[in-house]
């Protein structure tokens, strides 16, 4: 071990200089040994003394002029040993040229046994040299940092070039220990040094028999339903976890060995198992392009993603407008760096509720389409402050309908929400209202009005992923309201392409809905994210359950269960809600009221109003004292949309 160490810090210290030191002595010794073999006589010392430096000047040359050196030893590999040879063979062919042109005696058994001699040593050479800095980097490694042991899923192409990486700089310090596929002529054989020995039915077996401390899912194509399944298996191992990106990142002709820096954490996304709902975005761009848009709320979770997608279909202005300076500040920054002058942006730091304000942006500006993305949108903190979400909500929502209807806008494109429907807090009541409001607005208007509804967005601003992740990294409790508590889950961008293909295809009236799958179980959730933080659930995280909060379901609202109460669109997974009649004098006559009272702070009164305009709402102001067996699921009912369906309390 000593031996090996002293020679990869030597060489690791000098290694600029060696590698040409070690090529001028295998220069001299492959000349100087056919001499040496048939016999060393006065007229042989003299022709090598003459001609020793020819040749060793001409083999060096060769090799620097084809740039050899350049490529670093320690990552040597079947390419660089192909160069080396044909360097050798070059130098020597030219050795001969010279010798021949300048008629210099030279024994001609001399150039077959110096080509030979020189190629084989040189390719040698390398192959120690890159050999001593491995070994000795690993020695230094093992004697100065504790290697984790790793299991690899997956055995193709990118799990052979990170054990290449591995093998040559293990700064990650990775004892990969095993690799599991589920391909069965690949088990029982080895990629470099790991063995394949078993496929991915086998991780939690494989994980206990090898002392596993970290797992990395190396298939980076492939599906979804596979994907929460091998996740599922390695959750029960109690092992960290880290998995590729898809493909397309990396296919990457500029540097493989940097594999391991591809490399990253499990996101919520992965455990969702079904495949993300893209859409064409060439419709979208033809829309969008040339257009002037206003994106309210647009600092938000969803309004910066419309902001972000917007901006890359060339619009002809994009209007951010938010209250918060800083959300707002964020996302101009974010898109000057992405787009510099090619965007015309502008932002304002505006309220909804400001008439006025609203009334200046659009009457000198020609806006195109409204994305009214501006809204109050927690539960609990709504059931607590009923007046800000009718203020916001409501109002915001009317406020900017009349500006869009004043100045002709073409289209007005509401952000709303499933729990919207049957509501049973005062959020998902006042969006219901501003559903109501846009139907409304759309029966006079020539401004098209539609409306966006869809479930939970993965990361948004204060959902419960990123709370659960808080909750993790500081060492928990996790907190669960309810064991059977669902919910329906997509992606941030998911919910932005959704909202602007409704904003495409819309021609009035219609809330667009979204089948997203199959729900998930919070807790089923809670627990996974525990497991895949290399934890285990109840002992190093308690998970703890809180009750359902003030207005939340157990259930939320399956839209899409039943087809026929909604009419099916040219997009696949995207339906219309049936449009239902509402009275224009009645609406408006509750809205003035309800801005009244919630100006007065008359939470009652407030409620009372709600509850007259939105006949399926149902205040629930005890939840947290319901027990589990007090819940149900959905049953069908049809007071108000066409086919939707209720949670039902015993």
């Amino acid at each position: 071990m000593t031996i090996y160490l002293s020679a990869y810090s030597l060489l690791n210290k000098y290694r600029r200089y060696i590698p040409l030191l070690i090529d001028t002595c295998i220069a001299m010794l492959s000349y100087v040994t056919p001499y040496a073999i048939s016999g060393i006589n006065p007229i042989k010392i003299e022709i090598i003394r003459n001609t020793i430096l020819i040749y060793t000047i001409i083999y060096i040359g060769t090799f620097i002029a084809l740039k050899t050196y350049r490529n670093m030893w320690r990552y040597t590999g079947i390419v660089d040993l192909y160069h080396c040879i044909c360097a050798s063979l070059l130098a020597n062919a030219l050795f001969y040229s010279v010798t021949r042109f300048l008629d210099i005696k030279i024994y001609y058994y001399v150039y077959p046994f110096a080509t030979t001699l020189s190629s084989m040593l040189s390719i040698t050479a390398r192959v120690v040299f890159r050999s001593i800095l491995i070994i000795g980097k690993n020695k230094s490694v093992s004697e100065g940092d504790k290697e984790t042991n790793v299991m690899i899923v997956g055995a193709g192409q990118a799990t052979y070039i990170m054990l290449g990486e591995i093998k040559a700089n293990n700064h990650n310090h990775y004892n990969v220990k095993c690799i599991v596929d589920d391909d069965i002529s690949k088990i029982g054989r080895r990629i470099y040094f790991a063995p394949v020995v078993g496929n991915t039915n086998t991780i939690k077996e494989m994980a206990k028999k090898y002392d596993i401390e970290k797992i990395i899912i190396s298939i980076p194509s492939i599906d979804k339903e596979n994907k929460k399944r091998i996740l599922n298996l390695c959750a029960e191992t109690q092992c960290k976890l880290k998995i590729l990106p898809e493909i397309y990142s990396l296919i990457d002709n500029r540097g493989q060995k940097d594999l391991l820096s591809k490399l990253r954490d499990v996101q919520v996304e992965d455990l969702l198992g079904r495949e993300p709902i893209v859409l064409d975005c060439q419709m979208t761009k033809e829309y969008i392009e040339n257009k002037v848009v206003l994106v309210t709320g647009g600092g938000g979770s969803i309004g910066s993603e419309l902001c972000r997608q917007i901006a890359s279909y060339s619009p002809k202005n994009l209007i951010v407008l938010d209250i918060y300076e800083n959300n707002a500040y964020s996302i101009q920054q974010e898109l000057v760096r992405n787009y510099g002058n090619d965007l015309n942006m502008e932002v304002q730091i505006a309220s909804v509720r400001d008439k006025n304000k609203l009334e200046q942006i659009f009457s000198t500006r020609n806006i195109d389409i409204v994305f009214h993305a501006a809204a109050h949108k927690h539960v609990p903190l709504m059931e607590h402050n009923p007046e800000e979400a009718i203020k916001n909500n409501i109002m915001g929502t009317y406020n900017t309908a009349c500006m869009a209807d004043k100045y002709k806008t073409d289209k007005f494109v509401l952000i709303s929400t499933d729990k919207a429907v049957n509501p049973t807090n005062v959020m998902g009541a006042t969006k219901r209202i501003c559903e109501m409001i846009i139907q409304v607005f759309n029966q006079r208007s020539k401004t098209d009005f539609v409306a966006v509804r869809f479930g939970n967005v993965l990361g948004s601003n204060g959902s419960v992923i990123p709370l659960f992740m808080d909750q993790i990294r500081t060492g928990g409790p996790v907190t669960v309201t309810h064991e059977e508590i669902t919910r329906y889950f997509m992606t941030i961008p998911e919910a932005v392409q959704l909202v602007l293909r409704a904003a495409k295809i819309a021609t009035g009236g219609e809330i667009f809905v979204l089948d997203m799958g199959e729900p998930v179980k919070i807790k089923d959730l809670a627990y996974n994210l525990i497991r895949l933080a290399g934890l285990v659930p109840d002992k190093d995280i308690k998970v703890t359950y809180t009750g359902l909060r003030p207005g939340e379901k157990l259930y939320e609202e399956l839209l899409i269960t039943e087809k026929s109460g909604q009419t099916k669109t040219e997009i696949d997974k995207i339906f219309i809600e049936k449009p239902t009649y509402v009275n224009e004098v009645h609406l408006l006559d509750a809205i003035s009221n309800l801005h009244k009272a919630a100006l007065n702070l008359e939470t009652e009164t407030e409620l009372k109003l709600i509850e007259n305009l939105v006949p399926t709402y149902k205040r629930t102001p005890n939840n947290n004292n319901k027990s589990k067996t007090e819940y149900e699921k959905p049953t069908l009912n049809k007071n108000e949309d066409n086919l939707v369906f209720r949670v039902e309390t015993a």
